[in-house]
């Protein structure tokens, strides 16, 4: 037998094993990107969950902070006080 034939048997078994793994090597990467991302957006709501928390304590302890909070996002203003809301001019 030539050197050409020898080969050839490992040639075509690499080609099998190549198309036997792929498919799942593929899968696997494809998991892994997905697990990061899954782990990253975890990360990301521990951190919002701590800065809620942190805020919660501040509304239920901080009086003025709560006042504060109530008249900007919210609106709210005391009897007897007058609004005035400013409209920037448009050009």
């Amino acid at each position: 037998m030539t050197k050409k034939f020898k080969s050839r048997p490992i040639v075509l078994m690499a080609i099998v094993f190549g198309v036997l793994l792929l498919p799942g090597y593929v899968k696997f990467q494809e998991l892994r990107h997905a697990d990061r991302e899954l782990e990253a957006n975890i990360k990301q709501a521990k951190l919002d969950r701590l800065n809620l928390e942190d805020e919660k304590v501040r509304l239920e302890k901080d009086d003025f902070y709560a006042e504060k909070i109530a008249r900007e996002k919210m609106g709210i203003v005391k009897k007897g006080e007058i609004v005035y809301k400013i409209v920037p001019e448009e050009k």
